[in-house]
């Protein structure tokens, strides 16, 4: 059994999904703090102008020092919901299949939460349903399971509740994991290996980093066959890195 452990994005880009989709649990790992310039409810979409993107961000009300993320709250006395949507109408309006992308968003919008957390969290759901792949998924949350702890201890007692044998995740964590506390228990930690694979993008210069989001607009519901990185064994992995 396989398992990802990630906090939750507001429409993350392709790379999120690809771990998702390698796994059979995925847990929003929700209640750790909140991080500053992090991608939790901020993401780039492509645009016409000199620098190429534009962030797509929902405003927190409650953005103080040490607050977790399923502590935020959406400060709703922004009008970010339709700043959202004039920037996708500008920037997708001509593709294929804006209409697709126009109606996850929309689905989003209508979602009624005062937390930050859940609505990304409905988010990336959403896109997982447009895509078939959450029904083949375990998902929960960390703020749901009694498991206390810090770092890789806590990940690691994720993992072990869920008696997985595989942990997969991103690259940020290459610099302080304790691989060896895993190996020593049975379980493997793969890294994913991005191949950022290129698809019709419009607007400029192809860009993998921007939101899934783009992938929708551009290419429906083939854009499935983009998503699919593989992921490797951590030693391998940090010899790549090297």
């Amino acid at each position: 059994m396989k398992i990802v452990i990630s906090q939750p994005m507001y429409f993350p880009w392709i790379g999120m999904f690809e771990q998702v989709r390698l796994s059979d649990i995925f847990v929003f790992y929700d209640d750790v703090q909140f991080s500053k310039g992090s991608f939790t409810n901020r993401v780039q979409v492509k645009y016409n102008n000199k620098e190429g993107f534009k962030w797509l961000t929902v405003p927190a009300s409650n953005l103080n020092l040490g607050v977790n993320i399923n502590e935020l709250k959406i400060d709703h006395s922004k009008k970010w919901q339709a700043e959202h949507s004039e920037i996708l109408k500008s920037s997708y309006e001509k593709a294929p299949f804006y209409q697709d992308m126009r109606e996850i968003v929309e689905n989003l919008f209508d979602y009624k939460t005062d937390s930050l957390s859940e609505l990304t969290i409905k988010s990336m759901e959403l896109v997982m349903d447009y895509y078939g792949f959450k029904n083949q998924l375990t998902i929960s949350r960390s703020s749901e399971l009694a498991i206390d702890g810090k770092s890789t201890q806590r990940v690691f007692d994720i993992v072990k509740h869920y008696n997985c044998n595989v942990y997969i995740t991103g690259h940020g964590a290459k610099k302080y994991f304790d691989h060896e506390l895993f190996d020593n228990n049975g379980i493997a930690v793969e890294y994913i290996n991005y191949k950022k694979n290129e698809y019709p993008q419009l607007l400029g210069p192809f860009n993998p980093y921007v939101s899934i989001l783009d992938l929708i607009a551009n290419t429906g519901k083939e854009g499935l066959k983009y998503i699919n990185s593989g992921a490797v064994y951590w030693k391998q992995f940090l010899e790549q890195s090297n």
